[in-house]
């Protein structure tokens, strides 16, 4: 075995790529476009809970192909990109196993180049089972939980019970741990249906086809760094749904921000460089918890529709509502973005006016926070600045100079008030609708 790695002192540095608001903010486009000069993209939170869609053209006769990304590293698009699953993220191994079987039988041929950490933390089936009983006993609490097991693996993983991937590989103490985690669940929640023996077994067949994918994280990330190769961190999820810093409880179970790429992947903060915050031109979210720029009315519906505002991960409906500068000025004090990517712009094409919230009223008095107390948040007065509408269509438009000129006053105007500049501009769905700014 080569020796570890020295601390870097040269190498380059990881660009970051983070949702800045609930979700969905459409970081699989950038991610894509970006990869393409990157050697390795790495994962580092989350689970299969994530959801990018990318288009590419595959093969000789340029097909337009569909990829779906839940856990494996939408990078993975790119024929030369590596794609690293690191130590934060919980791997339920059959959905890897279905997610890369479909990509292969799309023509992306993945041999070689796709990596698990060691220290990554496993999902079971019976975690999945207890994401639904835990959104059944919350009842109209419920958390709208995508129900792939992420937050009890996460539990499992913070009560040091959990399982990671190395335990596959001593088959007598990953089974009596095994056992011990599904008894732990049958005494909280009763006795479900649930084969512990047949897992056990089910398990020892995929150790042996997961072996050639996994490497030690902190080794692999570290040698990619100081080998001066280039690295794309892809983040999951968003600053908003982030453990400690999001609208909790109606959060995932990792951390979302920042600092989960140093935690997550085993790298300190010197060794990262750009950190990108995608922010789509309004404010989506999906599941439970406080909305303060949502729309319930005709203008919600347009962007549900014209945005196609339905999740990949779970198909649900997503909330929509006018872009919320309260949090992305939260977003960017907690993140660090050295710019911006702001997308699906196209989507306000047809409306005459458009809304910002520029700050929030509690009890008559502006706050100088995002409030923690979500009982607050719920109450908020949101003052909005009004701006004009272009109504126009640009997604053809190639350049931010051919935009309209009240479509340009609205990007600067968000600028302006984040202080971060907006480098990339979404005017379309397709790979090629992004403007560099």
């Amino acid at each position: 075995m080569a020796a570890m790695p020295k601390p870097a002192t040269g190498g380059s540095k990881a660009t970051v790529l983070l949702g800045s608001q609930w979700g969905d903010e459409g970081k699989g486009k950038l991610a894509d476009i970006l990869s393409g000069d990157m050697d390795v993209c790495a994962r580092c939170a989350g689970g299969n809970n994530a959801g990018h869609t990318i288009v590419v053209n595959m093969g000789p006769e340029k097909v337009k192909t569909k990829f779906d990304f839940h856990l494996l590293p939408s990078g993975l698009v790119n024929p030369r990109c590596a794609g690293f699953i690191g130590s934060g993220v919980v791997v339920h191994v059959p959905s890897f196993f279905a997610e890369l079987d479909t990509l292969q039988k799309k023509g992306l041929n993945c041999d070689g180049r796709l990596f698990i950490s060691d220290r990554a933390h496993l999902v079971f089936d019976f975690h999945q089972v207890v994401d639904g009983l835990k959104e059944v006993e919350l009842g109209g609490s419920s958390i709208g939980t995508t129900k792939k097991g992420i937050g009890p693996a996460y539990s499992s993983k913070a009560s040091r019970s959990g399982l990671r991937v190395h335990h596959l590989y001593d088959s007598e103490l990953f089974a009596n741990k095994f056992r011990k985690l599904v008894e732990g669940r049958f005494k909280r929640y009763g006795h479900f249906e649930y084969d512990t023996e047949g897992e056990i077994a089910r398990y020892k067949a995929f150790a042996e086809r997961l072996r050639p994918y996994i490497v030690d994280g902190v080794t692999f990330i570290h040698t990619a760094l100081a080998s001066g190769r280039k690295v794309l961190v892809e983040g999951a999820n968003a600053l908003m749904l982030d453990l400690d810093f999001g609208t909790y409880p109606f959060v995932t179970s990792s951390s979302t921000s920042i600092g989960g790429v140093c935690t997550g992947l085993g790298i300190p903060p010197t060794a990262i460089g750009d950190v990108i915050g995608v922010a789509k031109a309004y404010t989506t979210r999906v599941g439970g918890g406080p909305f303060p720029t949502e729309l319930v009315d005709d203008i919600g519906v347009h962007m549900q529709e014209v945005g196609a505002e339905y999740g990949v991960t779970t198909g649900r409906r997503r909330r929509c509502g006018w872009l919320d500068l309260v949090v992305l000025r939260y977003s960017c004090l907690i993140n660090g973005y050295t710019s911006l990517n702001l997308t699906k712009l196209d989507v306000l094409d047809n409306l005459k006016e458009i809304k910002v919230a520029t700050s929030y009223l509690s009890n008559g008095k502006e706050l100088t926070s995002f409030p923690a107390d979500l009982e607050v948040l719920a109450k908020v007065e949101v003052q909005y600045t009004t701006l004009p509408g272009w109504q126009g269509d640009i997604a053809s438009v190639t350049s931010f100079d051919e935009l309209p000129e009240t479509c340009r006053k609205y990007v600067e105007f968000i600028e302006q008030f984040l202080n971060v500049p907006i480098k990339w501009i979404g005017v379309g769905p397709g790979r090629e609708a992004m403007i560099k700014h």
